[in-house]
This record gives structure tokens, sequence and C-alpha cells, in this order.
């Protein structure tokens, strides 16, 4: 199991997450953040510094986000235009940098 960042997070992009997570796991995509689910240790630093409380741990994400636990695990496993590995192999958010793309989920979502 690892934290899942959801709905609440699209288009906010707060990143207070990004400041606290110790093993730098958090990506930033173009609408919100993501984290890297193998890289994730649950610790749960990120979850209470949330303004909008988008972080929960993936088995209690709020009615309505479960999709958002398949959108966070697939940022991670598409293959984006012009890279030949998949994000967080090896790992390090900020060696990647923003990403700047979302799942096309997170693209097209109407909060």
């Amino acid at each position: 199991m690892t934290y899942v960042i959801g709905a609440a997070c699209v288009d906010v992009l707060d990143k207070a997450c990004i400041e606290e997570c110790p093993v730098d796991c958090i990506f930033v995509g173009d609408r919100m953040t993501y984290i890297q689910p193998d890289e994730c240790t649950d610790c749960g630093a990120c979850e209470p510094v949330c303004p909008v409380e988008a972080i929960s741990y993936e088995d209690d994400l709020p009615p309505g986000d479960e999709q958002f636990a398949v959108e966070n695990a697939r940022f991670f496993t598409e293959i984006l235009p012009g890279r030949t590995t998949p994000l967080g192999q090896p790992g390090g958010a900020t060696s990647i940098g923003i990403v700047g793309v979302d799942t096309e989920f997170v693209r097209n979502y109407q909060p």
C-alpha cells in the first residue's frame, strides 16, 4: 500500500508535500502531483501538510477518488514522449524535475 494524491490536488499544485517527502518520490505533472508507489515508504509526512487534504492512504481514499489510485500508478508506468524509461526508474523526483504532463484521465478531469 502507498499514499495517493486525489482529486482535490487537481489544478492546485501547492507542492508543500514535495518539501516534506523524505524520499523525494512526489512528481509534478501538469495539473497535479503524483506519488511514486514503489518508492513511497508510507511515512505519511506528506499527508498533514497538504492544504486541500488531497493525500490519503490508498485504503482510505474519499468516495469518488478510487480512480486516482489507478491513475497515480499509471503515471509511473506510461512512457512519456522522448523518454526511454518509465518515470521513477530510477527514482528521485528532483532529478527529473517538472514532468508537465498527466494521465489522460487527469488531463480530462472536471472537478
